[in-house]
């Protein structure tokens, strides 16, 4: 079940309906796709092959096409980080970096857990912890970061709008 958390206040629901609305408030897309057709082997997995990585997309080829289609989407591929992925700090150290991008940024939890931390419409920042299953789309020139639960663990299908992927716009500090 999606939590969120607004970090100014430290409110947190996870009730799905008030999770959806929120979410839907603030222009992000949610969706639950069903993890039950994953293969066995491939559940809480986070050494992937290239193979494994293929298996992944073929699994979910009909829904990809299928938001794809709806949101103009043209690539997709599988990401997974644990403490066995080389340079994991410096990943992690990149992806917690606030930034924006000026295409959606899309991504479904397969294995683990990832945290989305957004700007509201509002200016007050909030944290999406996303579970297997869950689907989300930050929108367009909105600002966020991603991070790791503290399992420290996740796999995702990223899904882009240019088949080059996402280039982050990172925030300037003052």
């Amino acid at each position: 079940m999606t939590t969120i958390k607004l970090q100014q206040s430290g409110r947190e629901f996870s009730n799905p309906e008030e999770v959806k609305s929120f979410l839907e408030n603030n222009e992000v897309i949610y969706e639950q796709w069903d993890t039950t057709k994953l293969p066995e082997a491939l559940v809480e997995n986070y050494q992937l092959s290239d193979e494994d990585k293929q298996t992944i997309l073929d699994t979910y080829k009909e829904e990809i096409a299928d938001i794809s289609e709806r949101r103009g989407y043209k690539a997709s591929d599988v990401i997974s980080l644990s403490s066995a992925t080389p340079n994991i700090e410096q990943l992690l150290e990149n992806f917690n970096r606030e930034h924006h991008h000026t295409d959606d940024e899309v991504r479904l939890i397969v294995s683990g857990n990832g945290v989305f931390v957004i700007q509201g419409k509002d200016g007050e920042f909030f944290e999406v912890h996303l579970n297997p299953g869950d689907l989300i789309s930050v929108p367009p020139n909105i600002r966020h970061y991603f991070t790791l639960a503290d399992n420290r663990k996740v796999v995702a299908v990223r899904i882009f709008v240019d088949e080059a992927g996402w280039v982050p716009v990172y925030e300037e500090t003052a």
